[in-house]
């Protein structure tokens, strides 16, 4: 039986969840705070976590950061009243699976759970098939720049970036794939894990926010070019992007 964690400060939407989440065999168990959501999943084990973002104490955007800063890949769908494209987006960037607003049927969202589960046990025995050849514990360079796959870091001129796990992934991701030109949808299958149809856009925020760290002049970029009307390359040969 997979076990759910709902979050959510109104009960209305808490009993309306776990009533029909019951009904469809998932064990559940509920949180109406941020800081309670944060201690819950620290110390059990879920299949999947439905995130309120506007909670009490700690935010849902903060939960979420703190869990994947920790290297927890617990599936996270974010259920919101936000629902503008910006908050889509860094929710998604964050490190959420999905994105289900408010206000939503319980079917939908037993559908999006499923959806996501589906994706995890699908890509888990093929993970080391389709991830960038690397060997977990390697400390990889290419040119300036220096990545510690166990340790989750880049360092470029032996200077730490701050990046954020979603900002890693893409650079990890890149860096294997050096030299090849990638169009936004392999993007989007190679570090989202999925084809988040309709949602190149992400891809294009995430490259920027990238770029911001790792090149010194990011409206010149040497390092992470823009191939226009093909998608983007990462290289360290040196040359200038367009």
């Amino acid at each position: 039986m997979k076990k759910v964690l709902v979050v959510d400060d109104e009960p209305a939407i808490v009993t309306l969840l776990e009533y029909n989440l019951k009904q469809a065999s998932f064990d559940v168990q509920s949180a109406t705070n941020g800081a309670d959501a944060l201690s819950m999943i620290e110390n059990n084990h879920y299949d999947i976590v439905l995130l309120d973002l506007m909670l009490p104490e700690m935010s849902g955007e903060e939960v979420l950061k703190r869990i994947r800063m920790d290297r927890n890949d617990t599936p996270v769908i974010v259920l919101t009243a936000k629902d503008t494209e910006f908050d889509k987006v860094f929710g998604l960037e964050m490190g959420a699976d999905d994105y289900v607003p408010k206000p939503f049927s319980p079917r939908e969202v037993i559908a999006r759970i499923n959806a996501v589960l589906r994706r995890y046990e699908k890509s888990e025995p093929s993970s080391q098939q389709n991830a960038a050849p690397v060997k977990s514990g390697d400390i990889e360079t290419t040119g300036p720049f220096t990545i510690d796959h166990k340790q989750y870091k880049v360092s470029v001129n032996d200077q730490n970036l701050k990046l954020t796990p979603k900002e890693f992934e893409l650079m990890q991701y890149l860096v294997g794939h050096e030299n090849q030109v990638l169009s936004r949808d392999q993007l989007l299958q190679g570090v989202w894990g999925f084809d988040y149809s309709g949602q190149s856009r992400m891809v294009d925020i995430q490259i920027a926010h990238l770029r911001e760290k790792i090149e010194s002049d990011p409206k010149r970029p040497k390092y992470l070019k823009t191939i226009r009307g093909f998608g983007y390359e990462f290289s360290t040969g040196g040359d200038d992007a367009e």
